[in-house]
């Protein structure tokens, strides 16, 4: 048998606190062979990352290794001086961070940054660097790379993005790779594209790759072996296989529960209580035991050893001990002071039939026709303008009280500009939207004010709509103040320790500062802060793409039993289109700042018709080991708003395209009251 690529025993991290150390990896052991992708689950806070740059020795200062091997192909990384791991890092491991922007030089051309990991580990100089930097943004699918390789970071889409760090990971053909959230932000289709790359690259070199996800589906279509960390250990790790069909520790079990999708719309999703504990302490159990339904008193008093259930499957869990000192108890009853409003939210109540329009005669709270949202080009010395970039052109929606209209589409589409719109945080250029009968584009200053604490706005990245200087406590509470949501001090307090509480952080929790908080968390702040003034209408804009799928189902429950009990309208902006399955009511599928397809989640999600929602849905990765579903390849990328294509805006990309679609642009098409396309498929019929 050959040794493993990669093998890891022991490692133990610390990071400085204060007078405390912060337990970030507590003994984690294992290997990863040749050619193998080995996947890293788990929640965020709980070790994954700091597990990976504990292999790369790029622990922040505060951050130390203090006891364990790592061992790559049978050298000790541990033990070489800082000069050494360099050469190591970036030739025989790579890494790709979870946020490219933020990991890109945006002051350097890509072209650049590739060469210059090049020139650092490789003999090739000159006209040799250059030809290789080409080779290799070929080699990961962009476009026309001779001359976007003189581009910069910011010129690029996310995927695009990705895909040059991928390039940078990939350009001196590594023996393992860390994927560190490869795809997290990414569209489904622009995720598919870079999973198949993944995988193509790593046929091609041979490499192993070590995948840090969240994302059950990711891992179900990318890797060979899976291990689930949880606060600082590894508690479970399987084959692919056996891992899916057959989860064993409560805390994976939990994770599939907490999956939200068509089977349990009407149903609340499974949630994992309570928090990761903190890792600043002794632990005298095991460390899931707080949040755990099948816990025992064995499971508070006794450190659980590790268990091979069967051939290449163990857990860490009393459950599976070989003997059991008492026997478990009934599920522990849920943790932790409720408030008024969620003490309420606890069971909401069957959706109403997907047909459903409102009631008789019932005006829609919003009414949106025909919005357009155009940004002048402007050019020259004297800035003329030279044309219009055409982010929504001409969008119709209507969403009633109690009702979710998810707005899905590729990034760049124009949701986020649509959900702007609205909102009149950017003034519409021609269309009609109005909120409960008041047409909103005619209102100005203190008139529009007073209307702000109907609709909210949840961004999609809370570190960048957060005040850095402000504490939780006082963002929320600013909102409350400014629009009259709550008039005494003390009533503010009390409301946002409840809404803390509702959105799964600790009361305690708001005396920090955005940045003391992980993405994840940061997002449940700012959607305490969105439900602080109490709104009929809610715009989310992504709001559950930086969770995990445990916090995911905290919120959708939350969102939910809010929209139950207040009659809440959502208009859900997402890539996820498995969150859109269990949660919307009606589906709105956009492409080049214009609705495709339009209908209930049954027609749109069951029966697509328009050949962009069909590849969207054949793009969604499935957590099911031995699904097998064809995905539909789209060529290129999201055409520019600042020249879209002739006729049929999708027509460059679909597969199904004909020469009447390069000429006019398709008129809609009804197949039922709720059920349209535009598309040239379906003319005549």
């Amino acid at each position: 048998m050959k040794s493993p690529l990669l093998q890891v025993e022991n490692l133990t991290v610390r990071i400085d606190s204060g007078k405390t150390q912060v337990r970030a990896v507590d003994g984690v052991s294992f290997s990863i062979n040749r050619h193998e992708t080995f996947a890293l689950l788990g929640e965020s806070g709980c070790g994954k990352s700091m597990t990976a740059l504990s292999l790369m020795r790029l622990l922040p200062d505060a951050g130390r290794i203090v006891s364990g091997a790592v061992s790559l192909d049978g050298q000790d990384l541990l033990a070489l001086p800082e000069i050494a791991m360099r050469s190591v890092r970036g030739e025989r491991i790579a890494m790709i961070f979870q946020e490219p922007m933020n990991s890109l030089n945006p002051v350097m051309t890509v072209g650049r940054q590739i060469a210059e990991t090049l020139l650092r580990h490789t003999g090739l100089r000159g006209e040799a660097v250059q030809a290789r930097v080409l080779e290799l943004l070929d080699d990961v699918g962009i476009p026309d790379a001779k001359a976007r390789c003189n581009d910069y970071p910011f010129q690029f889409s996310g995927g695009m993005k990705q895909r040059v760090m991928i390039a940078i990971a990939l350009a001196c053909e590594p023996d393992l790779l860390i994927a560190d959230e490869p795809t997290t932000a990414l569209d489904v289709t622009i995720q598919a594209q870079v999973l198949d790359l993944l995988r193509r690259l790593q046929r091609e070199r041979g490499m192993a790759v070590l995948l840090i996800s969240h994302d059950l589906g990711v891992v179900a279509g990318m890797a060979q072996r899976v291990a689930v960390m949880y606060a600082g250990e590894i508690v479970e790790t399987a084959d692919r296989g056996d891992f899916f069909a057959h989860p064993k520790h409560p805390y994976t079990r939990k994770l599939f529960a907490s999956l939200p999708g068509a089977a349990r719309r009407g149903q609340q999703l499974e949630i994992i209580r309570g928090m990761v504990p903190r890792l600043d302490q002794e632990f005298s159990g095991c460390r899931f035991a707080g949040r755990c339904d099948s816990a025992w008193e064995r499971c508070h008093t006794t450190i659980p050893e590790w268990v091979e259930v069967s051939s290449g499957h163990g857990v860490r869990c009393h459950l599976f001990a070989a003997l059991r000192v008492s026997t478990p108890s009934s599920a522990l009853p849920l943790q932790g002071g409720g408030c008024e409003t969620g003490a309420a939210l606890s069971t909401p109540s069957p959706l109403q039939g997907e047909g459903w329009d409102g009631g008789e005669g019932v005006a829609p709270l919003l009414q949106v026709d025909g919005l357009k949202v155009h940004f002048p080009i402007h050019k020259g010395l004297f800035k003329r303008v030279a044309g219009q970039v055409m982010a929504v052109d001409g969008v119709s929606l209507a969403i009633h009280s109690g009702r979710t209209l998810a707005l899905v589409g590729e990034s760049g589409c124009g949701k986020t500009t649509v959900g702007k719109g609205i909102l009149q945080l950017l003034r519409p250029t021609a269309g009609s939207v109005r909120f409960a009968g008041e047409e909103l584009t005619r209102l100005q200053g203190a008139a529009l004010r007073a209307r702000r604490a109907n609709f909210q706005i949840v961004f999609q990245d809370p570190y960048s709509s957060l005040d850095p200087r402000m504490r939780v406590a006082d963002i929320i509470e600013e909102g409350m103040m400014a629009l009259g949501a709550a008039a005494a001090a003390s009533e503010r307090q009390s409301q946002v320790d409840c809404l803390l509480r509702q959105v799964g952080l600790s009361p305690d929790s708001k005396y920090r500062y955005p940045h003391e908080f992980s993405g994840g968390q940061r997002q449940r702040v700012a959607i305490a802060r969105a439900l602080g003034v109490r709104p009929k209408l809610i715009i989310c804009d992504e709001p559950t793409s930086a969770l995990d799928v445990s916090v995911q189902a905290q919120i959708l429950n939350l969102l939910k039993g809010l929209q139950d009990e207040l009659g809440l309208a959502y208009l859900f902006i997402t890539h996820n289109l498995a969150v859109v399955e269990y949660f919307a009511h009606e589906v709105a599928v956009m492409y080049l700042g214009r609705i495709v397809e339009r209908g209930t989640v049954e027609e749109v999600m069951r029966a697509p018709r328009h050949p962009y929602t069909q590849a969207l849905l054949s793009a969604v990765p499935a957590a099911d080991a031995g699904s097998s579903r064809e995905i539909i390849r789209l060529a290129g990328d999201l055409p520019s708003p600042a020249n879209p294509p002739s006729g049929c805006h999708f027509h460059p990309r679909c597969p199904q395209a004909m020469p009447a679609c390069r000429e006019s642009y398709p008129a809609e098409v009804v197949f039922s009251a709720t059920h349209s396309v535009h598309c040239l498929l379906f003319a005549g019929k």
